[in-house]
């Protein structure tokens, strides 16, 4: 993976990328970080770089979980992160035909807004392709981080590509990797 200027921003999706995949999760307490997760928050928060979420949760539209549900569980995994600068979330079903669901770029733009950034000056990091599409959709870059979940043809596809969480930010930080030992 090629580094490139630094960004402003990097906004995460939330499930498969920064916590386990737990379907239509409303419980708090079966939030569980994936490996490398805080630590690459950790180094963004010692850059400089400002950090978001942008989740689609359409459990709440199919009334499997409510909004407060939804945000209980981003406050649990905003507390195991150490602090995320926004959360935002589409909460509508794929068919829905709204703005924000990903692939489409409204909650990018959200996200990038609340923290004062242009979205030109933003990163996503997902791990499907309807992350990377909403990312390049709204105008910032995108980084996929493949796992299980990720269909084989999306990333074989996917030009801009990392092997894991870690690596995808790493790839963003100054020479100096912005790490403090």
């Amino acid at each position: 993976m090629k580094r490139r200027d630094t960004p402003a921003a990097v906004l995460f999706d939330r499930d498969g990328t920064l916590v386990a995949d737990v379907p239509y999760n409303g419980d708090p307490g079966r939030v569980r970080l994936l490996p490398g997760a805080r630590r690459a928050v950790d180094l963004l928060r010692a850059a400089g770089i400002a950090t978001g979420v942008v989740s689609n949760q359409s459990g709440v539209g199919r009334g499997l979980i409510s909004d407060a549900a939804v945000r209980r569980v981003n406050a649990r995994a905003d507390e195991l992160l150490g602090g995320l600068g926004v959360w935002v979330y589409c909460p509508h079903t794929p068919d829905a035909g709204c703005e924000c669901r990903k692939p489409r770029p409204g909650l990018v733009l959200r996200a990038a807004e609340a923290l004062g950034q242009a979205p030109g000056d933003c990163v996503v990091i997902g791990d499907i392709a309807a992350d990377v599409r909403a990312g390049r959709a709204a105008g910032a870059r995108a980084i996929l981080v493949a796992n299980a979940a990720t269909r084989p043809e999306e990333a074989a596809a996917e030009p801009d590509a990392a092997a894991d969480l870690l690596t995808a930010v790493r790839s963003l930080l100054p020479p100096d990797g912005g790490e403090r030992t």
